[in-house]
């Protein structure tokens, strides 16, 4: 089952970083957050991806020409510009990186990628989520409920450090950007039949809107509930504080 990665949009609300890389590409503990989506992925044995570019798409299509260099030691023969590699560490993933337009929108970007998957049921998120949702759990949910498309479904994070304060009024607690536990948010972390591309119109689809709106009206939208760690990336505090868990040897995701 192939695993689609949406990493074309502009990520405005993290410019600071964006105007340089595409948000797929802010960096975890030195590594793209796009490269924690995967390797999660790849655990649960999925290693089959397709990425869908726009925004700076050069830049992660660079990455990926260079990844093995980079994480490889080598010797170079500068007199013919001839590699060999030493202490190799080969990834096993394959990786088809595509430039699904620069102003597509979420449904146009899968639509484009119909011929890449064919007619076999695959998997889609964000890339700049990451999660310690279990894959393996997720598709065989998935299977059982015989429906057109599943969706992870995550609670949503705080924006602000939730106190506990007694009655004397000292805190007792303080938790920042904890996990709130009423109510439910679209995660990601989907896993979809090939129909769902009849669902969509255009590059200007988006698919949180008209196509999963239709599905659930049609009752062939479930959800999968993960009751565990979700934490996008949408804001420069949010990239701080999952580099943060990071170097304190506290990232739920890559358990």
């Amino acid at each position: 089952m192939k695993v689609v990665i949406l990493a074309g949009g502009f990520g405005t609300r993290l410019s600071e970083y964006t105007k340089v890389i595409p948000k797929p590409m802010v960096e975890i503990g030195g590594k793209p957050i796009l490269w924690h989506i995967m390797s999660h992925y790849a655990k649960y044995g999925y290693k089959d991806f397709v990425v869908a570019l726009g925004y700076k798409a050069e830049v992660i299509k660079n990455y990926f020409l260079q990844y093995y260099t980079l994480n490889n030691d080598f010797t170079i023969n500068l007199g013919n510009n001839q590699l060999s590699y030493i202490n190799e560490h080969p990834t096993d993933w394959k990786v088809t990186l595509v430039d699904t337009g620069i102003n597509s929108l979420t449904g146009g970007r899968i639509l484009r990628l119909k011929d890449i998957i064919g007619n076999e049921d695959f998997m889609c998120t964000y890339g700049d989520a990451v999660s310690n949702v279990n894959i393996a759990r997720l598709v065989d949910a998935y299977h059982k409920a015989g429906k057109l498309a599943m969706v992870t479904a995550v609670h949503p994070t705080a924006r602000f450090g939730e106190l506990q304060i007694d009655e004397a009024g000292c805190v007792r607690s303080f938790k920042e950007k904890p996990q709130v536990n009423q109510g439910w948010i679209n995660g990601g972390f989907f896993v979809l039949s090939p129909k769902v591309f009849d669902y969509i119109e255009g590059d200007q689809t988006t698919f949180e809107r008209e196509p999963l709106e239709r599905l659930a009206a049609e009752g062939e939208l479930v959800s999968y509930r993960h009751e565990g760690f979700w934490q996008c990336m949408d804001t420069v505090r949010d990239r701080d504080l999952l580099n943060k868990m990071w170097d304190e040897g506290n990232a739920p995701w890559t358990l």
